[in-house]
């Protein structure tokens, strides 16, 4: 045979075999992801045994803690719709009432979802806003400078 040939079908098998393992690839990994649900649409999709995220805030009033698991409910944003979590496992510093957070969560049937331990995340607002003043613009500079600036 040929040795033109022969290199040509070595190249077109491997580019079929690299297309083949990259759109496998790619199916993988978005097809793996979950996407993170509010408390209303938690409320309609979720089925006994289901695995879910939910992202929301802490309602206000809602916290109550045992010496082994953390009581709390968590607030649509848009709706005035809350759902409660039990919860074990360790709890971020800042997770506070009013806060923003994220949590895997199960629906074991009942009325309370189950949160899957050490899947709590806390989004720290003072991180995610603006910053404001006149000391904003000076970020970076020794805190003696940025005072003289500013005063």
């Amino acid at each position: 045979m040929d040795p033109n040939r022969k290199r040509a079908i070595r190249l077109t098998v491997a580019l079929t075999a690299a297309l083949l393992l990259a759109s496998a690839l790619i199916y993988v990994s978005f097809s793996a992801g979950r996407d993170e649900l509010t408390a209303s649409q938690l409320i309609h999709r979720a089925k006994p045994g289901g695995q879910y995220i939910l992202a929301g805030t802490v309602e206000d009033g809602s916290v109550r803690r045992t010496p082994t698991v953390l009581y709390f409910s968590v607030l649509d944003p848009h709706r005035r719709v809350a759902v409660p979590v039990r919860y074990t496992g360790e709890v971020p510093d800042p997770f506070a009432q009013g806060r923003a957070i994220m949590v895997n969560v199960t629906d074991d049937g009942g009325t309370t979802f189950v949160g899957q331990q050490n899947s709590l995340t806390t989004k720290c607002p003072s991180k995610y806003q603006a910053a404001s003043g006149s000391l904003a613009s000076n970020a970076g500079e020794p805190a003696s400078r940025a005072a003289a600036v500013a005063g």
